[in-house]
Formats: structure tokens, C-alpha cells, sequence
């Protein structure tokens, strides 16, 4: 029985696959576009049913979002992922959460901005770069490949289960070391491969939307600074902020060849917080 579970899950393996556009790299997709763009507006939906979540109406903070927010969608129209970019229903929100330094894009379109991202951030510029990031999760479909990793790794666990029961082992220890493999060899490496082509992707992105991606070097420069005691780079999702900004200073030739200075483009302060 083990022995179909390793045959099902090398077939996932050689057909549910895809291949990245910008970076060539290939992608398992077991889960449909279409469910995973569900899932995406039922948790922004959620999101914004959550008596604790307050949305912004501060205009200096709602313009400055949606500048940004619309020039990355509109180069997001225009690149290598315009097909979906077309499809997703565009819906951009922001957060009255000033200690909250996060935003997001979820499947389907979906953008959330916490205004505790603004002291980070700084500079329009600096949004944009997170915001580039953030699409490209969404566009590059990473949230589904996650989940596709995962009923893979769970196929992997059960055949691991099954396969030591055979040999006399400990179920319970072989889907303990199971999961463990699962985790630090399989699911966490490709997560921290999803950051680092957010990052690849998204300096295009904001590149193609009229923002000079060097400031991505200084927004990270500043998390570095915000983000002290952060975990080793090995037990993080994550790639350590001085490997990252190591990677995009490797990229920045290719994201400058997409960056047209544009005169309607301003780097202006986001708002401070208050």
C-alpha cells in the first residue's frame, strides 16, 4: 500500500507542475487557480467581518496607499503575469494599525496595508517595493503551491507511516521523523525560495510602476534594523535580512533595466503615524 502512495505522489510530482515565467523555476500546482483565488476573497472577507479590524478613512493615508497600490497593479496588467493580473478583482484596503508593520495580497486581488508599515516603509517608493513583493506572492501563486507542498509532504508522511510499520518501527517516531523531514528539508527551504522570488519579482514590478527598486535595498536595511533577534535563517521561513538584500543587489541590473524614471512619480513621505 506504501508503494502507491510513493507512485501517487511522484505522478503529483511529474504533472501537477507549472513553470515561473521571470525565473524559470518550476511550481507544483495540485491545487486549482480558481479555489485558491476563492480562498483568497473568503479570508480577505473575514478579514474585514473582524469587529477588531478598523480600516483607515484618513485621506492622506488612503491617497498615498492607492497611488502606489494602483501603478503596481497596473504594471502587474502589463507583465509577464498579465493574465491573471486581468482576472484578479483588484481591492485595495488600508488598515488603521499603527503597530501592525505588515501588508498583504492575497489571491484574487485582495491588498491590505497596516499603517504601522508606513515608519518602515518611509517613502512611497518604499511601499511600492513592499507592495511588489506582495503581489507577486499573490500573482506567482505561492499560497497555492504551499498547500500543494503540503498534501504532498502529508503523502510522504503517511508512505514514511506506513512503510516503518512494515519494518517493525514505531509508527508514532516514523511520523514524528516524517514530519520533521517534511518541515526542514521539504516545506521551509521552498517557502524561503517564495520570499526570494517575491523579492526577484517584485523590484521588477516596482521597477515597471516607475519606482527606483534601489529603494527595496533600503527598505530592507530598515527591517534589518526593526527586525532584531529574528531566527536563524535555517528555522525561518525567511531569508535573513542580510542574505536578501545580498540577493536583490545580485538582481538590480536586471530590475533597472525596467525602470523608467516618470515625472508623475513622486518618492513623498507616507504619512506619520499618529
Amino acid at each position: 500500500m506504501h508503494t502507491a502512495v510513493w507512485i501517487l505522489a511522484l505522478s503529483l510530482l511529474t504533472v501537477a507542475c507549472s513553470k515561473n515565467p521571470y525565473t524559470g523555476r518550476h511550481q507544483l500546482d495540485i491545487i486549482p487557480a480558481s479555489q485558491e483565488q476563492k480562498m483568497g476573497i473568503q479570508a480577505y472577507d473575514q478579514l474585514m467581518h473582524d469587529p477588531k479590524v478598523v480600516t483607515s478613512h484618513d485621506p492622506a493615508e488612503v491617497d498615498a496607499v492607492q497611488r502606489v497600490a494602483q501603478r503596481v497593479i497596473a504594471a502587474a496588467k502589463s507583465s509577464k503575469y498579465s493574465k491573471t493580473a486581468n482576472e484578479f478583482q483588484w481591492e485595495v484596503t488600508v488598515i488603521k494599525d499603527d503597530k501592525t508593520m505588515n501588508a498583504f495580497a492575497l489571491p484574487g486581488g485582495k491588498i491590505a496595508v497596516y499603517t504601522g508599515i508606513f515608519a518602515v516603509a518611509k517613502t512611497e517608493a518604499g511601499l511600492a517595493a513592499v507592495l511588489g513583493h506582495e503581489v507577486t506572492h499573490a500573482l506567482a501563486r505561492h499560497g497555492g503551491e504551499r498547500m500543494s507542498q503540503g498534501v504532498l509532504a502529508q503523502a510522504a508522511v503517511v508512505g514514511a507511516t506506513l512503510g516503518a510499520a512494515s519494518q517493525g518501527v514505531s509508527p508514532q517516531l516514523a511520523q514524528l521523523a516524517g514530519g520533521a523531514l517534511a518541515n526542514y528539508g521539504f516545506i521551509l527551504p521552498y517557502s524561503r525560495k517564495h520570499e526570494s522570488e517575491a523579492d526577484h519579482i517584485g523590484i521588477i514590478l516596482m521597477a515597471d510602476a516607475g519606482y527606483d527598486p534601489h529603494e527595496a535595498v533600503h527598505l530592507w536595511e530598515r527591517m534589518e534594523q526593526a527586525g532584531k533577534g529574528q531566527p536563524p535563517e535555517f528555522l525561518s521561513t525567511h531569508p535573513s535580512h542580510g542574505k536578501r538584500i545580498e540577493q536583490i543587489q545580485e538582481w538590480m541590473p536586471e530590475a533597472m533595466s525596467h525602470y523608467r524614471p516618470d515625472a508623475a512619480v513622486t518618492n513623498a513621505p507616507l504619512p506619520t503615524p499618529h
